[in-house]
């Protein structure tokens, strides 16, 4: 048997994944018992199936929502990871709050993320693609078992299939190897609307 030319095994994974878990260790998927490093698992696992096995790629797909959701900063991840990382790490954090604190509007922020992803690396919109998709899957698994699932959101429905449709667009741009996520998103987006525009039909006749 010859021997494998990429070890299984990856230094720089298993430091991103034990920097996550410790981070997002008191987190929970919205309105639910289901712990955050769930999420990070699940994008990695898509990048992966969608042929992406860059160990830095996978770390920065599980490092991506750290620091815009825990109190790690750039210069923590500094010490222990590449540029290449924080780069992507970077790309993909939205600013939720402004320089005083609040809590910036749901619109603007979406639309500065929406531009912030257009100039983005491959990777960073590869993460990006993979993370839509599986908070798509997860919406729509979600609404198998609840239809009023879109309550625990921020936004409505109809905004927030808006600032899918629109990430996915500004994430794949031309790039060949990132169609495969970007159509996959698109197929359960267009789920998701049927799925709404359903219900919401429903309820009109019931009305």
């Amino acid at each position: 048997m010859g021997m494998m030319a990429t070890p299984l095994y990856s230094v720089v994974i298993e430091k991103a994944l034990r920097l996550a878990a410790i981070a997002h260790y008191s987190q929970f998927r919205k309105a639910s018992n289901i712990p955050y490093v769930s999420h990070l698992a699940g994008v990695a696992l898509i990048l992966q199936r969608a042929g992406f096995a860059d160990d830095e790629l996978i770390a920065a797909a599980i490092l991506h929502d750290i620091v815009e959701d825990t109190d790690v900063t750039v210069a923590d991840l500094e010490q222990s990871f590449s540029p290449a990382i924080i780069a992507a790490v970077v790309a993909a954090t939205e600013e939720k709050e402004d320089g005083s604190g609040a809590q910036r509007p749901w619109r603007v922020r979406k639309e500065e993320h929406l531009e912030q992803i257009r100039l983005a690396s491959h990777a960073a919109r590869a993460i990006t693609l993979a993370d839509k998709l599986h908070n798509l899957g997860a919406t729509w698994f979600d609404l198998q078992e609840n239809p009023q699932a879109f309550s625990k959101f921020n936004a409505p429905p109809a905004d927030l299939l808006w600032y899918y449709r629109e990430m996915v667009t500004a994430a794949s741009g031309a790039d060949s190897d990132l169609q495969i996520l970007s159509s996959e998103c698109r197929q359960m987006i267009h789920r998701i609307e049927e799925f709404v525009s359903h219900q919401a039909a429903g309820a009109a006749a019931s009305a």
